[in-house]
């Protein structure tokens, strides 16, 4: 007979959550029932009682017995298997395409008792009608468009930088000109683009630039965004679109000696630069439409109209974040806003939006001046010559409080974080505090959500970098307020997910890169490889055996299957991992794994420094018989990546300058400059300096563009 705790296993293993799994240390480990009853009451399952329990086993069985799904994954070709509970054997069936035409035929019961349709060619969004029923059915290719598509089938080999926007310089006077002053923008990124086009770049992979706060530009964390569906406003440069009127609203708010200061800061000031940027960009809405040309207010007028509700929601959404910012100072969102605001659908947000209707306007104007900004640097760079142009990042979640989490509540987990379970280099675990979308709502909403946050991620863009890939598999979800090992695994449905990526990645002529560092699944990067998902193979990780500790592995090594890279924004630079600059600030910061000290991490980075050095001379790049050297190899450790068969090389902007600090530090908030840092020089005189000139030239001859 089985007890209460078998059967609440039952109900957690049915609902895709993992009882049982195994870390990264190879030990198996299993979830505590507190845990599984708080996952599963937050999945929408009521588990209070051994009866609810069985209720709940119940109704999941019905569940996958009634009816057509509300969308329907195929492969071109392959016979389409439908669930079904009605009598009949055989069942008359049209498929309506997408781009017009259709076809009819006869599905048949399968042995397994679904109806079985003969498989269908055209990729694309088709609709289904079987009987009085239908759905959506997306045929997706069997893989992603790849970098040799981009390149019309010539081999791939090719590099790029890696951008933090934020970072970017501009000339100081020309930023205090238009109001960018103290963080990069759109047009600084176009600059790049250009220049790095110039020396053989295919590409330029830049952080998140999803929709943050207005009203607090004290959050700027790029991976904890307020809509993932929405742009960044601050990169916004007014005088892409408004040339000199950008400038008369920063003589009109008395802002130049502000933003002189903020241009001369060596890290950014967020909330300063932000509310500067936020002033200038006001005055021009004041006086927009007035004195805006004809084109650019039916551009706006267009822009607005194609957004629709969703745009609409995100800007009531802000409007009214900042009303509450400046009536009570709490910035908390919308989860603390009073009752009658918490929904968007409510009379009082509708009313609300009417009586704020140009509040509301100023934020779509907002997020027009944005897109049209990052829709300019990728036609740009392409112009340039760049066969892919911007990779966008896509961040795994959403800020909780955000426009997001308040417009589609149905549609996220907003009190289940993703993160990561305790591993090797992160001994206590992770808890990001963000949302995840609800696996179930994602198959019962047809997959809307998913597929308009790729389009969104890909309508500016060459390709598109998806953060913690491995969450399209299963994602390690811990309840707000505990601990990062109290949380388990739950599972998402990754056929499906896999093929719309790979559906709307040809839509948009866009290759797709999914981070897959951390507790990889089995069989994960074997299965993404076969879809043409390229993985990361970042250099520190890259060893023998994939220790840490053993010897790196020699180029001609590394995979095929993945792209190639020295380090991420999470971890130390060049420069940075071989002074120890990582080390001394987990010491400081009392961030090192129980039972270390600085001196046993400095010991171990030095023997890891001496693997370095003769690995690269194994490689023919440097002479490993004499001393190791006190400054880092910079140049010849690209030069070792450059080496690898990956179709695709990330240079960090970091390690291009040999800059020794990272852009964040895991574990930390505000005791670590976090996003603040900014590149030594202006991007217009980037490639003058010696050793970025040296080492573009470089990667130009050792990948250089067909």
């Amino acid at each position: 007979m089985s007890g209460p705790d078998d059967d609440l296993e039952r109900l957690a293993g049915a609902a895709g959550v993992a009882v049982h799994w195994r870390d990264a240390m190879g030990r198996e480990q299993a979830v505590a029932p507190e845990v599984l009853r708080t996952l599963l009451a937050e999945l929408g399952f009521e588990v209070d009682t051994p009866a609810c329990v069985a209720d709940c086993l119940a109704r999941l069985a019905r569940e996958g017995s009634q009816g057509l799904p509300a969308l329907k994954t195929a492969s071109p070709g392959e016979p389409i298997e439908l669930p079904w509970t009605g009598d009949m054997d055989e069942l008359p069936f049209q498929l309506l395409f997408e781009e017009g035409g259709k076809m009819s035929g006869i599905a048949r019961r399968g042995a397994s008792g679904a109806l079985v349709l003969p498989g269908v060619d055209r990729p694309g969004y088709h609709t289904l009608q079987l009987g009085a029923a239908s759905c959506t059915l997306a045929v997706a290719p069997d893989r992603c468009f790849a970098i040799e598509d981009a390149l019309h089938g010539a081999p791939a080999r090719l590099w790029s930088l890696g951008v933090q926007l934020y970072g970017l310089r501009r000339d100081a006077e020309a930023s205090v000109a238009v109001g960018s002053a103290g963080f990069g923008d759109f047009t600084a990124l176009r600059l790049l683009a250009e220049q790095a086009a110039a020396r053989g770049a295919a590409a330029l992979a830049v952080s998140p630039v999803h929709a943050m706060f207005s009203a607090d530009p004290g959050r700027y964390s790029p991976y904890a965004p307020s809509s993932r569906l929405f742009l960044n406003v601050l990169y916004a440069d007014p005088a892409a679109l408004f040339g000199p009127q950008a400038l008369a609203a920063v003589s009109a708010r008395g802002l130049g000696d502000e933003l002189s200061r903020l241009a001369g800061l060596p890290l950014i000031d967020w909330p300063a630069a932000g509310q500067a940027k936020l002033a200038v960009l006001r005055t021009l809405f004041d006086d927009f439409p007035r004195n805006a040309p004809p084109p650019l207010h039916e551009d706006f007028q267009a822009f607005e109209r194609e957004g629709g509700e969703p745009l609409r929601s995100h800007a009531r959404f802000e409007a009214i974040h900042a009303w509450r910012v400046a009536q009570t100072q709490d910035r908390s969102g919308w989860r603390h806003w009073p009752a009658a605001f918490r929904s968007p659908a409510s009379p009082e947000v509708a009313r609300f939006a009417a009586q704020h209707e140009r509040e509301v306007s100023f934020h779509v104007f907002l997020q027009w001046l944005a897109a049209r900004g990052l829709g300019d640097v990728q036609v740009a760079a392409r112009r340039a010559g760049m066969p892919v142009g911007l990779i966008s990042d896509l961040a795994v979640g959403t800020d909780p409080s955000g426009s997001h989490a308040w417009a589609r509540q149905e549609e996220v987990l907003a009190r289940l974080s993703p993160g990561a379970p305790p591993d090797i280099f992160n001994p206590r675990g992770q808890a990001w505090g963000l949302t995840a979308f609800s696996p179930r709502a994602l198959a019962a909403n047809g997959y809307r959500a998913f597929i308009e946050l790729l389009r969104a991620s890909l309508a500016h863009a060459g390709g598109v970098r998806i953060d913690h890939a491995l969450g399209l598999s299963r994602m390690w979800l811990v309840p707000e307020g505990a601990s990062p090992d109290e949380g388990a695994y739950v599972r998402y449905p990754f056929q499906d997910m896999m093929r719309l990526v790979a559906l709307e990645s040809w839509r948009h002529r866009a290759i797709v890169i999914g981070e897959n560092l951390g507790t990889v699944p089995e069989g994960f990067n074997e299965q993404i490889a076969r879809a043409g998902m390229l993985g990361m193979d970042v250099l520190w990780f890259t060893r023998e055996g994939g220790w840490p500790g053993a010897p790196f592995k020699a180029p001609g090594d590394w995979s095929r299957q993945a792209l190639a890279t020295t380090t991420t924004h999470d971890l130390p630079t060049v420069t940075g991992w071989w002074r120890g600059t990582d080390i001394h600030w987990r010491a400081e910061l009392g961030l090192l794994a129980e039972g270390r000290d600085a001196g046993t991490e400095e010991a171990e980075r030095g023997q890891d420094r001496t693997r370095l050095w003769e690995d690269l001379g194994r490689a023919g790049l440097v002479d490993a018989g004499g001393p190791v050297p006190p400054e880092a190899p910079v140049t010849q450790v690209l030069d070792f990546v450059a080496r690898t068969p990956a179709p695709l090389v990330v240079v960090p902007l970091e390690d291009m300058l040999g800059v020794a600090e990272q852009p964040n530090l895991p574990g930390t908030i505000d005791t670590h400059p976090n996003w603040r840092r900014r590149m030594p020089l202006p991007v217009e005189s980037l490639f003058e300096e010696p050793g970025a000139a040296g080492r573009a030239a470089l990667l130009a001859r050792t990948r250089g563009r067909p």
